[in-house]
């Protein structure tokens, strides 16, 4: 008899076959192989390999991209929060095509983020599949489900609010045959099949996930899974939704804002009150267990009279705009942006640790991101040496959001009084005073400023734009080169359509 050997490319898309010389023996298990039965750790390995794929960096190499410089281009630097950063040249046919608008099907970065994603998801559908078929009790594997398939409703809520409609891949393929004969492997889902899938995974896991002060730091909990579900359904404006998802978060006892602001940018702010979703870094066996290229890809780098030891290369560098966007007085400003000294004294900028970034005339751009920085003074934040892997963990969803969330949601539904109260609690830890009530309209504006300076440089801009129909009137004003229409989304990767046999669709415009 034939057996095949299946070989999935990147992204899970495009599937190549070999045949090998076969005989009924291809029928048993591999010898040796571990098994859930045969390994009682196999089940908890693979679903700490899930967590792990979100460190994924590797925005040039095969593995793909999750929270690496490809992320930090798809979403910091596409928005109107930043510039690429560093010179003119460095990186133009990577990240500079994103931030200008000009990007194509072929772009090394937007592959990258679709092979990241889509082998994350792949961990997950094998994590799944080895967890139903374990001897764990049913409260074991829902939960160890619950944790996983969050992370896969988080990858597919990226996938689809960068593409589109995707390929909604839930398993693994059983042998070639399966997986060439069945379109979902190589055809686009809807949308709102996308989002069906999202809500899904999200509401198993919020059903199955135990409280944040019962989980260990870092793990998925119930409100993780609430707070994001929340998120998704405010994208889709089912604003009772995340009006009670947001509620049942803030009354569970399980967050609260802390009071500096500024802390939340530092190791020392891992995984506080605040948190509800990180992505975890660490040390284990002398190694270093971060985001390549996230933190350095964002250092201060060293330009012109030099003489200094730059902290990295120099990109995603604040907008004069986002400057702008800050009211006077506001201390989230100097907790987001490092300035650099252009006074033409010398005097350069001292960051929280003490370290000493030269002036203008040394570095070469003139702000960078204060919540990417991670500081090289042992003493203050620790780390083995190796910068591109730098522990601090990566911010994505914390309380503050929740409150934003409620109060968009209260607002929609005609409370603006409760949203401003929310507003607020915000407003009052940025040292700024209070909002009065004004009309649903005013109200509006006013959550949507807030969301832009609570959560400027944390990757959620663009996104907002575009969910919120600013993106046009925004994004053209930010860079000409903006089309309406099209650059709401990112294309298909010109691969991956190659890799379908052309049955993967390109979006509208490339």
């Amino acid at each position: 008899m034939k057996k095949n050997i299946i070989k999935i490319s990147l992204g899970l898309i495009g599937l190549f076959w070999t045949s090998s010389c076969s005989s009924d023996f291809l029928d048993v298990p591999l010898q040796g192989k571990p098994t859930a039965d045969t390994d009682p750790n196999l089940v908890q390995n693979l679903v700490v390999g899930v967590y792990n794929s979100l460190l994924t960096g590797e925005s040039f190499g095969a593995e793909g991209d999750v929270h690496g410089f490809a992320f930090v281009s798809a979403t910091n630097i596409m928005s109107d929060d930043a510039d690429k950063g560093s010179t003119a040249i460095d990186q133009q046919i990577t990240a500079g095509v994103l931030d200008d608008f000009t990007v194509t099907s072929t772009n090394s970065f937007v592959q990258a983020l679709w092979s990241g994603h889509y082998n994350g998801i792949a961990k997950v559908n094998n994590a799944l599949a080895i967890i139903d078929g374990s001897n764990l009790d049913d409260a074991a594997k829902k939960r160890l489900s619950g944790e996983i398939r969050f992370i896969r409703a988080y990858y597919y809520f990226n996938l689809v609010r960068w593409f589109g409609g995707v390929p909604k891949i839930v398993r693994v393929p059983k042998d070639a045959s399966d997986a060439n004969t069945d379109p979902v492997f190589q055809t686009r889902a809807s949308v709102d099949e996308i989002y069906q899938l999202i809500t899904e995974d999200l509401q198993f896991s919020a059903d199955n996930l135990p409280l944040k002060t019962q989980t260990g730091a870092g793990r998925i909990a119930k409100g993780t899974a609430q707070s994001l579900l929340a998120k998704v359904y405010m994208y889709r404006k089912e604003w009772q939704k995340v009006y009670d998802l947001t509620k049942e978060v803030m009354n569970s006892g399980q967050y609260d804002l802390v009071p500096d602001y500024s802390i939340i940018w530092r190791q020392a702010g891992d995984n506080n009150r605040e948190a509800i979703f990180e992505v975890q870094t660490g040390q284990f066996n002398n190694s270093d267990y971060g985001v390549s290229n996230y933190s350095m890809s964002q250092g201060p780098r060293v330009g012109g009279a030099g003489g200094w030891t730059d902290l990295g290369w120099g990109f995603c560098t604040p907008s004069q705009s986002l400057v702008s966007a800050y009211e006077s007085g506001d201390l989230r400003r100097n907790s987001t942006i490092i300035f650099i000294d252009n006074s033409g004294k010398h005097t350069g900028t001292v960051l929280f640790d003490g370290f000493r970034i030269p002036s203008a005339d040394s570095v070469q751009n003139l702000r960078y991101n204060y919540k990417a920085y991670h500081s090289e003074n042992k003493n203050v934040e620790s780390w083995l040496g190796n910068r591109d892997k730098k522990q601090k963990n990566i911010h994505l969803l914390r309380f503050a959001e929740v409150l934003l969330m409620n109060a968009e949601a209260a607002n929609e539904l005609g409370k603006p009084s409760e949203s401003i109260v929310n507003l607020n609690r915000l407003r009052q830890r940025a040292g700024l005073k209070d909002l009065t009530v004004g009309s649903q309209t005013q109200v509006r504006e006013a959550i949507w400023q807030e969301r832009h300076v609570e959560l400027a440089m944390e990757h959620d801009r663009f996104f907002d734009l575009v969910r919120t129909g600013r993106a046009a009137q925004v994004l053209s004003a930010h860079n000409r080169n903006f089309r309406p229409g099209v650059n709401e989304l990112l294309p298909i990767p010109s691969l991956q359509i190659a890799l379908s046999g052309g049955k993967l669709t390109q979006n509208n415009g490339y």
